[in-house]
């Protein structure tokens, strides 16, 4: 019993010496604490903040885009990096037609002899031609020729026409009985702006290939298969803005590389220096910007048509010698050079498609001529976009500087 009381009066003494620990370190004044301000847990705070505002309700005054400067600033790729005409990448010609009041028309990329070339295709919605024929697997090293289209799956008889004009120029590879034309096409879908019934044809591609010999006119703008280019679709052609096709090379000591491409996107394109959107989906009253992925984020059911008259065309060049492998793995990277620009991209209403062709035997990295091509194709879309004239009822960059 005794035992008992001694270990009581023990507890009851070491509760007591706590008490006046903790009364002494100021952690039992509650009143203090209490009269103190809140002050928030940023750390937590951040956690639940997404980095991505996806409010639909949030445009970029048009004004406020760098579509205000008709022309883009000079691009610091490399210390040694000059620019220089996409014309003078190497043995390629380039020619174009187009039928501007139906807004249609086609690009063609010709070499005399066999161009080594790769195909790497991002998007769910291509409509080509002898795509295969880039397959590394496939016995064909090259092609003699690249067709980029308007017109949907329609405009794919271009191509004959190209054929047509390289067959009276003897040029081909040879079977033995005739010389057969090796001419890939990739198409974009345009019906939707102009007259939709006039596709790119025969005709029109066998001019495209007799100008590209003969006279080469490549200019960026509203012309060839950007005459009726297009972006910033996901909410219809009411709200979306006039592009074009554009370009852009460069040259570090011996090596070039060059980009064309015609911008045709369902998203929204931005300056891959800035970040600075510069076209895509406009608010309903043409004044600013709206978000294509905040546009379909107000919707997560799943749509069936998403509105397809997209599709993104381009074409890479180098002057260094690579195989058709190298060359397809070349085309993948200068994909990133879409990722940078375009938002959304490859999406399964998009037929994003690039090519790669070597037109030259100037030694280089692979991986070096890759990432450098990225940058090129970035700075080729965002050309596209400045060099684009307002047409067919669509306003184009250059309308948003006022």
């Amino acid at each position: 019993m005794k035992r008992k009381n001694q270990l009581k009066k023990t507890i009851t003494l070491l509760c007591l010496m706590l008490m006046l620990v903790w009364s002494a370190a100021g952690c039992g004044n509650t009143a203090a604490v209490a009269s103190q301000p809140a002050v928030p847990d940023e750390s937590a705070e951040a956690a639940v903040t997404p980095d991505l505002d996806l409010g639909a309700e949030e445009t970029q005054p048009a004004e406020e885009s760098q579509a205000a400067e008709e022309a883009p600033p000079a691009v610091d790729t490399a210390a040694d990096a000059e620019e220089i005409s996409v014309n003078d990448i190497g043995a390629v010609a380039i020619g174009q037609a187009e039928n501007a009041d139906a807004g249609t028309g086609c690009t063609v990329f010709i070499s005399k002899d066999v161009m080594p070339a790769g195909l790497d295709v991002r998007g769910g919605g291509p409509a080509s031609r002898e795509s295969e024929l880039l397959d590394p697997l496939a016995a064909a090293s090259g092609v003699h020729a690249i067709v980029l289209s308007g017109g949907s799956a329609y405009g794919l008889g271009a191509a004959d026409g190209v054929m047509k004009y390289l067959e009276e120029k003897n040029i081909g590879y040879d079977t033995g009985v005739a010389k057969v034309p090796l001419v890939a096409q990739s198409d974009l879908f345009d019906l939707s702006v102009g007259d939709g019934s006039v596709r790119p044809d025969a005709d029109m591609g066998y001019e495209a290939a007799r100008i590209a010999m003969e006279s080469p006119n490549y200019k960026d703008g509203n012309y060839g298969a950007g005459c009726g280019a297009t972006v910033g679709k996901i909410a219809g052609m009411d709200t979306c803005m006039k592009a074009g096709i554009g370009s852009y090379a460069i040259r570090i000591g011996d090596l070039k590389i060059g980009a064309v491409v015609a911008v045709n996107a369902l998203g929204d394109i931005y300056d891959w220096n800035t970040g600075k959107k510069i076209a895509g989906l406009l608010t309903e009253d043409g004044k600013g910007f709206r978000d294509t992925l905040a546009y379909m984020a107000m919707d997560t059911a799943v749509k069936d048509n998403k509105f397809t008259g997209n599709t993104t065309l381009g074409v890479v060049m180098t002057n260094a010698a690579f195989s058709k492998s190298q060359l397809c793995k070349i085309a993948g990277m200068t994909h990133d050079g879409y990722a940078r620009s375009i938002r959304p991209v490859h999406t399964t209403a998009d037929g994003d498609s690039i090519y790669a062709v070597s037109v030259g035997n100037v030694e280089a990295d692979q991986d070096l001529v890759g990432s450098l091509s990225a940058m090129v194709m970035s700075e080729a879309i965002k050309r596209a976009v400045y060099s684009a004239d307002s047409a067919y009822g669509f306003k184009a960059a250059k309308d948003l500087k006022n």
